[in-house]
């Protein structure tokens, strides 16, 4: 690459005498100028370009490919407006002889500035494919490909990412890409072996992709964790837990162990026991179990299918009562209205066990004194006084 002046052919001088003193590396005051100039210039004109961009990005609709796409743009301008002023400015100065030392440092610098503001560019710009497949995911009813949009998205970056480095590597070695995917293969190798719960995070992923347990939305319960699935990645699940907390649980720790997906039951079942004194009597006793079995009968959320019906038995002669098993099923699975149906039942039960005069039983201790043993110890205190 041949480096030549402008500045030097001028024929009027209508700057003054000392811009043309040597100052830094045999150029003179206006050369440097001058390419701190060039890249004032462009880097103004990048930033002009940015607003431009970014101003018909808020014009558009929200979230359009449109949109996506000049806004990305917008961010990737001022480093492509500084490698721009660069490399117009670099022809202004001296770096000496051709083939110098300085001037393959010079060069070298740019094309690995170039790669890295076209890696900014394509890295930026995986949010226009990324946007265009959430739309298209919303106009389904599965979750399953909400669950695809995030970990494309982090593929494709991951990808730009790497053919930067390998880019950069290539312009810094001279070397084919060949050589350095043979090097990358033997690193790889050892990479591998010291990134085992990395990569078995990243097979776990594939296994939960493979098998769905659960989808973005659905609430879970695992290892006591409670909460709603927010992302699936490549290397982890985050949970968001009803107390607001958010977990980050490996995929890989996930994909091996017992989960209990609560969104996908049909169902929500309640068992109950109510207890009564023992004084109550055998009427009673079967009084308040019909009582029990009308408060249940046809309720509200019965199973449609008339399979999973209410039950109620005299169960128990527990230490303090005589227990009935309650049990039913509310369909379907919507917890507060499964609560508001309950809560219902309960004040039921107390009312029309009072109206019956049927009586709750309780926790009680009933102590018995020997009369006799008292009457005798107190007699022989008396002797002996």
């Amino acid at each position: 690459m041949t480096f030549f002046y402008l500045a030097n052919q001028t024929q009027h001088q209508w700057y003054p005498p000392w811009f043309d003193y040597e100052l830094v590396a045999g150029n003179s005051g206006i050369q440097i100028i001058t390419f701190f100039f060039c890249i004032l210039f462009f880097w103004l004109v990048a930033k002009s370009l940015k607003a431009w961009t970014q101003k018909i990005s808020s014009s558009s609709k929200l979230g359009s490919n449109r949109a996506v796409f000049f806004q990305a743009l917008g961010k990737s301008l001022p480093l492509l407006g500084i490698w721009g002023g660069l490399r117009v400015g670099v022809y202004f100065i001296s770096l000496g002889p051709a083939g110098s030392l300085a001037e393959n440092l010079v060069v070298t610098g740019l094309e690995v500035l170039l790669v890295i503001a076209l890696s900014f560019l394509a890295y930026y710009l995986v949010d226009v494919p990324s946007s265009w497949l959430g739309r298209q995911t919303e106009k389904t009813e599965s979750k399953f490909d909400d669950m695809l949009v995030p970990v494309v998205r982090k593929s494709l970056r991951v990808t730009v990412v790497v053919f930067g480095i390998v880019s950069i590597a290539q312009a810094l070695s001279d070397k084919p890409v060949s050589a350095l995917v043979a090097g990358l293969g033997l690193g790889g190798l050892a990479f591998a072996l010291a990134a085992q719960d990395t990569i078995k995070n990243l097979f776990g992923s594939l296994v939960i992709f493979t098998d769905k347990p659960f989808a973005l939305g659905d609430r879970i319960n695992y290892d006591g964790h409670d909460g709603v699935i927010e992302e699936v990645g490549l290397r982890s699940t985050r949970l968001r837990r009803l107390d607001g907390h958010l977990v980050t649980v490996p995929n890989g720790e996930l994909a091996n162990k017992s989960i209990h997906n609560i969104a996908k039951r049909p169902f929500i079942r309640r068992i109950f026991t109510i207890g009564v004194t023992y004084d109550t009597t055998p009427n009673k006793v079967r009084e308040a179990k019909a009582i029990l079995e009308d408060i249940l009968k046809d309720h509200e959320g019965l199973d449609p299918a008339g399979e999973m019906l209410p039950r109620v038995y005299f169960s128990d002669f527990s230490a303090y009562s005589l227990d009935f098993k309650c049990m039913y099923w509310f369909f379907p699975a919507a917890y507060w209205d499964f609560l508001k149906f309950s809560e219902w039942v309960n004040i039921e039960i107390l009312r029309r066990f009072n109206e019956a005069g049927i009586e709750f039983a309780f926790p009680t201790q009933t102590i018995q004194l020997n009369q006799n043993s008292s009457v005798e110890r107190s007699d022989n205190q008396n002797l002996e006084s």
